[in-house]
């Protein structure tokens, strides 16, 4: 198979220079990757909130107390695609549903479905570039009315909708009619939809998001916050002027109960009681948060009116970068006597903020309408294992080759997943789906934490991440005491997010474990974990490996008690990838380490019989007639010439070859001059069938699985040369 002519290939242009290729594949990533940080949007509790599954609860009987039998109700939302595609769906149903997508039925349920509410029915549905109008028509039964619906795949695509409602314009979450005794003449968002504009008005749609006319009157504290004597709440809002000048800028309000008013970090009006105050203030070019700490005087509550008004240059600014909200403040609170955090905490977006209890975040002057933050870029800023190997690369790219720029990003994506980490924890007990790091929150595979742990502990030696030693505690405390395991200790899968998982061992999840187990122990000073990941090793080949052939099954199935005997390439390579990982920090003296070197040699020698003609490894080892796969190839050119660089490999000249013959092999035929990466094997699930593996698990482009195992192994072929270079220049020296 030929991805693109030779001519276009890296080789072609820059021949098996490494430092070149791995310019080239770094580059074309960040480029297409940049960095984008989180989105800040509104969310009503008053609306539907998601569970774990990431499923919204559409709870009509509990929103609508006059619902009568055979009556509908619309539940309306919008969701962004930049592509024509298909996107995974799950209804459960509390009664008969319909499902539509930019005014197409995408599914109705059947009888089965309308009296099984537990069950899932799963579809998926088409959507197309831009803005996609998703409408679920429910009808009222006596077993209820509404359902839970959302994505198909909880760690695959965790989707969140929109709000449709230019009022509401960035808000998450969704909007739901009021009965209706017949069905809508137009659906939202059909390309009817806009004809009918006297229907349009007819609907209203919930929740409303008002005030009461005594709540208005109560002031924002007041009604925010409760009448609590001696509570203290916040507000912040950025003022500031772009224009080049400082700006002068007259506040004057007033207000009942004490009231501190902070700008630019300083404060500059104080009062314990209630009162009036009128000010100007000269403030520097750029933005400046204005905070205001408001005090509850008791019986009187706590308010404030404040008005700002531009004198010279000067201008007061909206909040900037919040979804859903065009006011300028936003509020926080309350806080009892006491445990009101400083002015200088105050002004971020981060973490919650501890009250005393179960912690608090930023909200807005609306009813329970609270700001949440969620990741929407499809990969800077995301964690998943995947991501996880990409990123191990990029971070030993920018070290190797001196690039600041490429290991600044590296560290950027991932502080930003550390950063979050307490307050996705915390999003998650609040709201039932956080909006951010949803598979390292929800750790219930090793797939969700071990990957990406292992790098971001590499990483933590390069800068410090705030948040990442809460992160790794908590992922070394699910390897040790929560994930599954056999009664002589192997890890395993006891579940899994399709059926065929139970109950089964995947050599994938030495990869998924090991590299991360070396590190902690590191971190930690801990050498259980560093026992445990070579415990690991010797109990996987118990299973797993074919002695025969010296290679590696991808699964073991305990349903079955057998392993399924196919040798996949990846997991083969994640295999041998990951003892190097183990070997290079095990000490000399351990008692494994002996056994694990001898199977260190015992599984080169197997994949060194199975490399192609090409200098590539197939997807499935042992078939040449399967395609030659990128990922499994790179982790097979890392293990050998790190064999041959520490020594491991008693005959080390056919590894060698092997090497450079890999590395030639990648860059004529797997990565294309602009640095793009071919024939990297998709995620996979797995079968007793090798055709699975051959057929159906086909090659992408630029997939994560493999972008970062390439540029390691260049890395790799690239030291592996310095070394014979070194070694050869000794020889000659000790010659003369």
């Amino acid at each position: 198979m030929r991805y693109f002519p030779e001519e276009q290939s890296a080789y072609a242009k820059v021949g098996s220079d490494v430092e070149e290729v791995l310019k080239a594949i770094a580059g074309r990533y960040m480029g297409e990757h940049g960095k984008v940080g989180p989105v800040y949007r509104l969310f009503s509790r008053e609306a539907f909130v998601r569970e774990e599954d990431y499923r919204y609860v559409m709870d009509l009987d509990k929103k609508l107390e006059d619902l009568r039998e055979g009556q509908f109700v619309y539940c309306w939302s919008k969701l962004w695609s930049e592509k024509e595609m298909e996107i995974p769906l799950s209804l459960s149903c509390f009664s008969p549903a319909r499902v539509y997508v930019n005014g197409v039925q995408a599914f109705a349920s059947n009888l089965n479905d309308d009296v099984f509410p537990d069950r899932r029915c799963w579809f998926r549905a088409k959507v197309v570039p831009g803005w996609n109008h998703i409408v679920l028509r429910f009808t009222k039964t006596a077993t209820g009315c509404g359902g839970k619906f959302g994505t198909g795949s909880i760690k695959g695509a965790p989707l969140h909708f929109l709000v449709p409602l230019e009022d509401r314009a960035g808000q998450e979450g969704w909007v739901y009619s009021c009965p209706f005794g017949e069905d809508l003449k137009a659906l939202p968002g059909s390309e009817a939809w806009d004809i009918p504009a006297a229907e349009a008005g007819e609907i209203v749609w919930q929740p409303q998001q008002a005030w009461t006319e005594s709540e208005r009157t109560a002031g924002v504290f007041g009604r925010l916050f409760g009448e609590q004597a001696g509570s203290q709440a916040w507000a912040w809002t950025r003022i500031g002027s772009r224009r080049g000048a400082a700006q002068e800028i007259r506040l004057s309000g007033t207000h009942e109960g004490g009231l501190t008013l902070y700008a630019g970090g300083i404060e500059v009006y104080s009062a314990a009681s209630s009162g009036t105050f009128a000010l100007t203030l000269r403030l520097p070019y750029g933005e400046h948060d204005l905070l205001v700490r408001s005090t509850c005087g008791g019986a009187n509550g706590a308010s404030s009116s404040i008005r700002r008004r531009k004198l010279g240059s000067g201008s007061a600014s909206r909040r900037s970068g919040l979804k859903g909200w065009r006011e300028a403040w936003l509020y926080l609170g309350p806080f009892p006597p006491g445990q009101t955090p400083q002015a200088e905490e105050i002004g971020q977006l981060q973490r919650p903020f501890d009250d005393g209890g179960d912690g608090i975040f930023w909200r807005a002057d609306l009813p329970d309408t609270h700001v949440r933050i969620y990741l929407e870029t499809p990969l800077f800023g995301r964690w998943n294992y995947p991501l996880g190997v990409t990123l191990y690369g990029l971070l030993q790219t920018g070290v190797e080759l001196g690039r600041g720029d490429i290991e600044q990003y590296v560290l950027d994506h991932i502080g930003q997943c550390a950063a979050l980490h307490d307050y996705a924890l915390w999003d998650k007990t609040q709201f039932g789906a956080p909006g951010i790091n949803h598979q390292l929150i929800s750790i219930d595979s090793l797939d969700d934490c071990g990957s990406f742990g292992a790098t971001m502990l590499l990483a933590m030696t390069r800068r410090d991440l705030p948040g990442g030693r809460a992160a790794a505690d908590r992922i070394a405390h699910y390897i040790s005491e929560v994930q599954d395991r056999r009664p002589d200790g192997a890890l395993f899968r006891v579940h899994g997010s399709t059926d065929f998982m139970q109950d089964t061992m995947w050599c994938d999840d030495l990869y998924m474990s090991v590299p991360f187990l070396c590190r902690y122990a590191g971190l930690t000073e801990d050498t259980r974990y560093l026992d445990d990941a070579a415990r690991q090793f010797l109990l996987y080949k118990k299973y797993m490996y074919m002695p025969d052939l010296q290679i590696m099954s991808h699964v073991y199935d305990f349903k079955f008690d057998k392993p399924n005997g196919i040798p996949w390439g990846r997991g083969n390579g994640w295999v041998l990838f990951s003892l190097t990982e183990l070997l290079a920090v095990l000490p000399e003296n351990h008692p494994q380490r002996a056994g694990l070197l001898e199977f260190f040699r015992e599984l080169s020698a197997g994949y060194l019989r199975l490399q192609g003609e090409r200098g590539l490894w197939h997807q499935v080892l042992t078939n040449s007639q399967s395609y030659e796969e990128s990922s499994c190839t790179s982790m097979f050119v890392y293990a050998f010439a790190r064999g041959v660089r520490f020594g491991w490999l008693n005959e080390p000249e056919p590894y060698t070859e092997s090497v450079f013959r890999g590395w030639e092999g990648l860059s004529r035929y797997a990565v294309d001059a602009r640095g793009n990466v071919y024939g990297v094997c998709r995620g996979s699930g797995y079968s007793f069938s090798s055709s699975y593996y051959k057929d159906e698990l086909l090659p992408l482009l630029n997939d994560t699985h493999g972008i970062g195992i390439v540029m390691l192994a260049g890395i790799e072929t690239r030291r592996l040369e310095e070394h014979l270079r070194s070694g050869s220049q000794a020889e000659v020296t000790a010659q003369a």
